[in-house]
């Protein structure tokens, strides 16, 4: 559709001209700002495999290598306690956080003794839904979310992930095992890969259904330049003509009818309906919709603070180096203007399905209308607006889906900023990433 087309064509510029890495020497993150609530992110670079359509920071893994760097991490966590932070919220992510169950949880225990943590989301893989690892974590996270991307035995092949993680079915089998350990289980999916019938995301829709997750997300497929060669080599080449209905698929079996199983959390993701009635608070899978603002701690962790985003190295080896000298990993960073952050708060808050005009106007001195006259603009003529009043705008179900595109174009621009990063990489690890 052509609004799609233009959205997907000004974020992809906007996210070129805003996300630019330029070199930074400063040795901490800013500290806090007073009454201003954080989360934690915490990033595990190791995976037993690299997935062909990740662009996270990733490693083959080498207990060698990562052992000194839980250690590093945690030393990292103490720098951000002593510049003044607390934080009730913390986000595992990765890579592959579970790849040392035991250090991964002195890392959390350490987190909890140190701040205020009240819930705790990790990622994981599908092969540690096992009992002993459940029964480690069991208690100390909250939210365990697991990459599945998908049921089909096919797609499992061609994102090499059936001889590590199994069959569908064996996976289905131990996402319903996993289940009761966690106030929220996630099942994070992938859909539109260029091999994925309608049949085939109808089958995952059943198993996801089946599964007894209480949430679940459905990304689409990002084809960043990074990935881009490799996804079509494996997967195939990516067609985005098809990815609304696919959505719309998505959205209607999950969310549809007049006693919908799930509800949405956000634009991809999916909550047990059930819960949401009960009041719960019910975490969801992008961490940002929830926190504005983040520090992140570990190699390739990527931190929003105020007006500036700061990176930090990708390397393994330099990371350990900057923290064993005393001083935080940075290696780059940019700066937003204003309108970028009018920009990314309208973005974020509407990605979460509700945008506070009240709060937006406190934060930035003036209303969405005139800070933000041609995006608004350009919603009301989609019809993305299901409410637009003085307090709130809300979205429609097209709606929906052009956050969805406009997240997916956001990530892609992420990506390319990792790009930049990773590009900085020599000698053994960058041999290990690119061959």
């Amino acid at each position: 559709m052509l609004s799609e087309r233009m959205l997907s064509t000004v974020v992809r510029q906007c996210t070129k001209s805003y996300l630019k890495l330029e070199p930074t020497n400063d040795a901490y993150v800013p500290a806090p700002a007073p009454g201003q609530p954080y989360m934690l992110y915490m990033h595990v670079p190791f995976c037993e495999r690299l997935c062909p359509y990740c662009s996270f920071n990733r490693f083959p893994f080498d207990e060698g290598r990562a052992v000194p760097y839980f250690e590093n991490m945690r030393k990292e966590m103490l720098m951000l306690k002593d510049l003044g932070y607390d934080f009730e919220s913390l986000y595992v992510g990765g890579g592959t956080p579970t790849i040392m169950i035991d250090e991964l949880c002195d890392t959390i225990d350490l987190a909890k003794e140190t701040f205020s943590i009240k819930e705790v989301s990790s990622e994981t893989n599908p092969n540690h839904l096992i009992p002993s690892y459940l029964d480690r974590l069991q208690g100390r996270v909250q939210r365990l979310s697991v990459g599945v991307q998908s049921f089909d035995d096919g797609l499992l092949k061609q994102m090499d992930r059936y001889d590590k993680y199994g069959c569908g079915e064996e996976i289905l089998e131990r996402v319903r095992e996993a289940s009761p350990y966690f106030t929220s289980l996630n099942v994070d999916m992938i859909f539109n890969f260029p091999a994925q019938t309608e049949a085939i995301l109808r089958a995952d829709l059943e198993r996801v259904i089946e599964s007894g997750t209480s949430q679940t997300t459905f990304y689409p497929l990002m084809a960043s330049p990074s990935v881009a060669r490799s996804l079509k080599a494996t997967v195939g080449k990516v067609d985005y003509t098809r990815e609304r209905k696919f959505y719309e698929i998505i959205s209607e079996t999950l969310a549809g009818g007049s006693n919908p199983l799930f509800k949405h959390g956000s634009a991809w993701t999916f909550n047990k309906a059930e819960l949401d009635e009960s009041g719960e608070d019910v975490m969801i899978d992008e961490y940002v919709v929830d926190y504005e603002e983040y520090p992140a701690i570990g190699s390739g962790g990527i931190t929003y603070l105020g007006e500036s985003l700061y990176v930090n190295t990708f390397s393994v080896q330099e990371y350990n180096k900057a923290i064993e000298a005393g001083r935080m990993s940075l290696m780059g960073k940019t700066t937003f203007s204003k309108h970028d952050r009018m920009r990314y708060r309208f973005m974020m808050q509407l990605f979460g399905l509700r945008l506070d005009k009240k709060q937006f106007e406190k934060d930035f001195g003036c209303t969405i209308e005139r800070g933000l006259p041609v995006e608004m603009t350009f919603m009301k003529a989609c019809g993305a607006f299901a409410t637009d009043d003085e307090n709130e705008l809300t979205l429609t179900a097209k709606g929906r889906y052009l956050m969805v595109v406009m997240m997916r174009q956001f990530f892609i621009g992420v990506n390319n900023l990792r790009d930049q990063a990773r590009a900085a990489l020599t000698g053994e690890e960058r041999e290990l990433i690119f061959g």
